[in-house]
């Protein structure tokens, strides 16, 4: 009997354990009746405890045998007898936040029907940042308004109920989405503002599910993807974004809601002086390597290659490692600008500069080590 059907809020429970075995993926027990939410819908597992004469041992998770109506399989930390009365406990803080997000996911689909007519295909409440998967593309405006609706729908404070009908009955019933199981089928009905089949735990009003704040969304498989926090999530994602922009705020000297400005006016700065960087290298390598230069293709070429048309006297036009090849001083290059003596472009004060052993393809000349 899965007794979180009857009361969601309730945290303990008497048990008998009717099933029990254990193989390589860990321990597992049956139980005659459970309040451990099994995952499904998209809802994550409850955790908690299970006492007993054996001891106190964690349920780490809990599955269907079969979907809705098959046996809840609770994985446990260690192996429990068959046969003896257990007291189980669910982790309450998790399970009350699973509530929020599965409420808050309902009302905010009912909410992006109704502004922007965008059916929920999927859900994911797996984690504090929801999504809600859309059949069609979405728009800024109809999210922004379902936003709204959804958050009118939180302070209206409607009351939340389940019950079940057949499937028979079902006809009788202006569902926001067709049910996925047969048989007795349970609904969940949001005041006069949602109604849709769900096995899920849910909140005894609307107004413990918010707020209700949409962070994202973006285009997928065709739809739309929407992220949300809802409940306690939502405020404490609220809060470490203001702590954070609080900090940038005090480093900038301004208001939180005036960073923009300031941060623009850095990236200005910023993109001017890579500019400016990128000018002075160039200069640079224009005074160390005078002249027309050009790529070329090779493995083993230098960073640069100096080219001189063909015909031309000895020496005119090429670097001075052509002359420190040939014991000449580079100061005797047509055209050198520079002494040996005073600032040397071809390697630090004091030290002569390496050269490779072999000549690159087709040159005249060996390229330093490092270029």
């Amino acid at each position: 009997m899965r007794l979180y059907q009857l009361d969601s809020y309730a945290t303990r429970f008497q048990a008998r354990v009717e099933r029990a075995w254990s193989d390589p993926k860990g321990h597992h027990a049956v139980l005659s009746q459970t309040l451990f939410y099994p995952e499904s819908g998209g809802q994550p597992a409850d955790t908690g405890v299970l006492r007993g004469p054996f001891g106190e041992v964690r349920v780490l998770h809990a599955y269907e045998e079969e979907k809705a109506f098959g046996d809840v399989v609770h994985v446990l930390s260690a192996p429990v007898p068959e046969g003896v009365e257990v007291e189980g406990e669910i982790d309450w803080p998790r399970r009350f936040r699973h509530m929020q997000r599965h409420t808050a996911q309902h009302l905010l689909s009912q909410a992006l029907l109704r502004a922007g007519g965008y059916h929920t295909v999927a859900v994911s409440l797996d984690s504090p940042v929801c999504t809600v998967d859309l059949e069609e593309e979405a728009e800024e405006e109809g999210i922004q308004k379902a936003e709204a609706l959804a958050n009118f729908a939180v302070y209206a404070d409607y009351p939340v109920e389940a019950f079940f009908v057949s499937e028979e009955e079902l006809a009788q019933y202006p569902l926001r989405r067709p049910p996925k199981v047969r048989g007795k089928v349970r609904l969940v009905r949001i005041g006069d503002f949602d109604l849709a089949a769900c096995g899920g735990t849910h909140l005894k009003t609307s107004a413990q599910a918010g707020p209700i704040k949409v962070l994202r969304w973006e285009r997928y498989k065709g739809g739309t993807r929407v992220y949300f926090a809802a409940g306690w999530e939502a405020l404490e994602d609220y809060h470490a974004k203001h702590a954070l922009l609080s900090r940038l705020a005090l480093a900038f000297s301004t208001h939180p809601l005036e960073l923009e400005k300031p941060i623009k006016r850095l990236q200005e700065e910023l993109y001017a002086l890579k500019g400016e960087n990128l000018a002075l290298g160039e200069a640079l390598v224009e005074a160390l390597l005078p002249g027309p230069w050009r790529r070329k293709p090779s493995s083993c070429r230098p960073l640069f290659w100096r080219s001189w048309p063909r015909n031309s006297s000895p020496g005119a036009g090429r670097p001075s490692s052509w002359f420190l090849r040939r014991g000449a001083s580079p100061s005797s290059a047509p055209g050198a600008k520079r002494s040996w003596r005073g600032s040397r472009p071809w390697g630090p004060r004091g030290a002569a500069r390496r050269w490779s052993r072999g000549p690159c393809p087709g040159s005249g000349w060996r390229r330093p080590w490092g270029l």
